[in-house]
């Protein structure tokens, strides 16, 4: 059966890697971001690949006018309808501290943005009886740290958007994984000290890939992240807020 990959934030390093996956599957392809010319060079790279189809739609989580084109691109084409969800941003949480406004705009690209994409993309993967949404969350959302408590916030309400999306296309067919990556060497995190176990996009999007294809409920990738953040999470809370992890 012919398959779709709507890919949000294609123009990521994740979504880019995943994009190349996806091409070698003969999927059809339908990339959106906010840079046209970046969008292109992916398609064109993607179609030498081996992808059935490669359109690129400019899209901006920030401006649902934006969603409609995208939506119309996958239903232009037979089949399954999947997508992989690699959009959000991560501030430092100095500068949310020091604006409000900046905590808002990370709450709306990692978080409630999303969610409208996927909640306005539901009714078309029902009535074609399948598909697969990959959810990129983060390991950031299993709890609270000092350091990106507001980015955690957003990813840890998407985590629990997607649960109950999965419970949803569960009955007509479809299946939701929630992502939960580690350090990946992207741009968001380029710079950040601490750094441990970062792994590649490319190992992510085999990651991804591979869960998709066992429908897998969550994925902590690289594997070894869900022992560190069951550590995490098990640290009773009169020693955890003294700490700076």
């Amino acid at each position: 059966m012919s398959q779709t990959w709507i890919i949000l934030g294609a123009g990521s390093a994740m979504g880019r890697a995943f994009a190349r996956k996806a091409a070698t599957q003969g999927a059809h392809l339908v990339l959106a971001a906010r840079d046209q010319d970046d969008l292109d060079r992916t398609a064109a790279d993607c179609l030498a690949r081996g992808a059935a189809s490669a359109a690129a739609v400019l899209f901006d989580v920030r401006k649902p006018e934006s969603f409609a084109p995208i939506y119309d691109a996958a239903k232009a084409n037979d089949g399954i309808i999947n997508t992989a969800v690699f959009v959000g941003s991560m501030a430092p949480q100095d500068d949310v501290d020091a604006d409000p406004n900046v905590g808002d705009l990370t709450i709306q690209d990692s978080f409630t943005g999303p969610v409208n994409f996927l909640h306005g993309l539901a009714p078309i993967m029902e009535a074609r009886k399948g598909g697969t949404v990959l959810g990129i969350g983060s390991v950031a959302g299993d709890r609270g740290r000092i350091g990106n408590y507001i980015y955690g916030a957003a990813k840890a309400g998407f985590h629990t958007y997607l649960s109950g999306l999965r419970n949803r296309l569960n009955r007509s067919g479809g299946h939701v994984v929630t992502v939960k990556p580690g350090f990946v060497d992207t741009a968001m995190t380029w710079g950040i000290e601490g750094m441990f176990l970062v792994a590649s996009p490319e190992q992510i999007a085999q990651d991804l890939w591979t869960a998709h294809e066992k429908r897998k409920n969550t994925l902590y990738t690289p594997f070894f992240w869900r022992y560190i953040m069951a550590i995490i999470k098990s640290i009773p809370e009169p020693i955890f807020k003294k700490l700076s992890v």
